[in-house]
């Protein structure tokens, strides 16, 4: 019978490119730019690393559809490279690969990486008509936009739970206003100025009640992972280690939108996801065990309905929750330790590996500013698609053994 994941694999070394408006590298240099520090902190040679899988969302922003880049970029020893895209979940996918293949015993020592070039496809979000992936959802959606198919997300759980329309505005403000006081200590953030609540409130409206401050941008980025069993990283001499407790996928069957059960107001998948997550990893009592979250905060309502998708708000609890400072950096559980989407960027293809990059720096106590006291568990959530067809990725990571 399978028992999961739990402590069969650590991480042997991470590194992050910087992530923000990169015009003056493409793809393949924000790949060695992260593999270099990534390789550098596992203490290996690369013909070291056996197998690698490359994230990589929108074959126009950089590298086109095979693995290929990847190899030659990084002068890889000729090794099974994967490419995997999973919509927003691509980063935290390739992971999975190289993760599982170290659980299964197929190889020692792989290498997870992530990378997006989105600036240069001339979009201020997402890319839309025009593109492969853009022209499918015009299509489908000709009037269903990123903020306005989010802004639904928020109105209707406004509706579910009776929240005013300013309560529910300043709730959502303070998680934005709280993800860009946690970038601002960030040296590899996108944007690193702190806003003031007053100054999110009173920003324009993108798509009701979402303002230009709830929404994250778009940027260039690489993030990477080298994974291998405990005992091998024992043996390359680490002593303090970072193992992976859970990794959980949940897709969307059609459930959401093809009948009337669902309101609309949360997200099925990660309901779902985050449950098995726990099992995987013994977490019996989230609120309290998990020590730190980075949520797919494409839109701060997302991050604020995702509170209560992981069992951690009740339901119709997640605004006061918001309000009262609990995900806060100084909080009970922070959230979006390092930026998040908001403020540290989402190059799709990089965004999950970034998110486990700042959990593994808290756990081994490199985080400088923002370090928090003694974590112990850090939860990593990433949500692909739309509100009703979506797919979500849970990681959880803690030090070996505990």
């Amino acid at each position: 019978m399978a028992s999961g994941i739990r402590d069969k694999v650590a991480i042997l070394g991470m590194g992050c490119s910087r992530f923000g408006e990169r015009w003056n590298m493409g793809a393949e240099e924000l790949l060695v730019e992260a593999f270099e520090e990534c390789l550098a902190d596992a203490g290996i040679e690369k013909d070291q690393i056996q197998a690698a899988w490359l994230g990589h969302c929108l074959e126009e922003a950089g590298l086109g559809k095979s693995a290929t880049p990847l190899g030659v970029a990084l002068r890889l020893p000729h090794i099974p490279i994967t490419r995997t895209e999973n919509f927003c979940a691509t980063g935290t996918e390739a992971f999975r690969g190289a993760v599982y293949a170290v659980a299964s015993g197929a190889c020692d020592i792989a290498l997870a990486i992530g990378v997006e070039k989105l600036k240069d496809t001339g979009y201020g979000g997402l890319p839309n008509a025009g593109s492969g992936f853009g022209t499918l959802v015009w299509q489908w959606f000709p009037n269903g936009s990123a903020p306005g198919l989010f802004a639904q997300l928020a109105s209707a759980y406004a509706a579910k739970f009776r929240v005013s329309d300013r309560d529910l505005k300043r709730a959502i403000a303070h998680v934005s206003m709280k993800s860009h006081a946690n970038g601002a200590l960030n040296p590899k953030a996108h944007l690193r100025k702190a806003v003031t609540l007053e100054q999110i409130m009173a920003a324009p409206i993108i798509a009701h009640p979402l303002g230009l401050f709830d929404c994250c941008g778009v940027s260039d980025g690489s993030a990477c992972a080298i994974v291998t069993t405990p005992e091998i990283a024992k043996s390359l001499g680490k002593h303090e280690l970072v193992s992976v407790k859970a990794i959980q996928l949940a897709v969307s069957s059609g459930y959401e939108g093809g009948f009337n059960e669902w309101d609309g107001e949360h997200f099925y998948t990660t309901n779902k996801c985050s449950t098995k997550a726990y099992e995987e990893a013994g977490i019996k009592n989230p609120r309290e065990e998990i020590s730190m979250m980075e949520l797919h905060d494409c839109f701060s309502i997302t991050e604020l309905v995702t509170y209560e998708d992981l069992h951690i708000s009740e339901r119709g609890h997640a605004w006061k929750d918001a309000l009262d400072g609990f995900y806060d950096r100084d909080g009970k559980l922070p959230a979006q330790v390092d930026g998040g989407l908001k403020c540290f960027g989402h190059p799709i293809g990089a965004s999950g590996l970034r998110m486990l990059y700042e959990m593994y720096l808290q756990l081994l106590g490199r985080a400088g500013e923002r370090q928090l006291k003694n974590p112990r568990y850090g939860l990593t959530h990433n949500l692909g698609g739309f509100p009703h067809q979506n797919v979500c990725a849970i990681a959880i990571v803690g030090r070996y053994g505990n």
